[in-house]
């Protein structure tokens, strides 16, 4: 309700709130999963209306909470079909496995066990690495660090910040883990009830 913000280019917002406060409805209406009885959604200064393939064909990535991943495939074939989804083939899905495994390394270690026999943080990598497949623009994060303990957590976003800073990506990163995350974020909205309550940088 009233709830308007904006997230710029090249920065990690941050977006915290109690329980129900509307955090995870307001990232699937982003990405097409909801659709909105009113207001407006731009992108680059367009009015859309999202929806998930469109979504992901403007450089927009969703990292659902709960990890979803495909627990009865490995993770090699959670990201042929990733890759399949995307229609990428060839060399070229070669080439962006390799930048993800580059930048999520421990991926390696568990390549060709079935994704549902990892623990919480493998397969929250899993299922952070299979969106960074499509190279990514924005990239929405609901809540990764759930289960997860505080090194485990920073242990996955220290080089999604760091190849988030290289490419100038954007992140809107929802998280309860408020210490963790802060530790990664530009920026932090605060809502609740369905309301943004409070703006700022994470030192206020």
């Amino acid at each position: 309700s009233g709830f308007d913000f904006a997230l710029p280019q090249g920065e990690v917002l941050c977006l915290v709130g109690h329980n129900g406060a509307g955090k995870s409805t307001l990232l699937k209406l982003l990405f097409g999963l909801l659709t909105p009885s009113a207001g407006r959604i731009t992108l680059r200064g367009h009015p859309l209306q999202p929806r998930p393939d469109a979504m992901a064909r403007e450089g927009v990535a969703y990292v659902p909470e709960g990890r979803g991943v495909f627990p009865g495939l490995s993770v090699r074939e959670n990201f042929a079909l990733a890759l399949w989804s995307a229609r990428l083939t060839g060399a070229e899905a070669e080439a962006r496995t390799e930048e993800v495994l580059e930048v999520l390394p421990r991926i390696r270690e568990f390549w060709t066990r079935r994704a549902g026999t990892l623990s919480g943080g493998q397969q929250q990598m899993v299922s952070v690495g299979r969106a960074l497949l499509s190279r990514p623009s924005i990239l929405l994060l609901d809540e990764p660090s759930i289960g997860l303990a505080p090194k485990t957590f920073q242990d996955l976003m220290a080089p999604i910040r760091a190849l988030q800073q290289r490419i100038g990506m954007s992140i809107l990163l929802v998280e309860q883990n408020v210490g963790e995350a802060f530790a990664v974020s530009d920026r932090v909205a605060v809502m609740k009830s369905g309301r943004m309550i409070f703006e700022g940088v994470p030192a206020d």
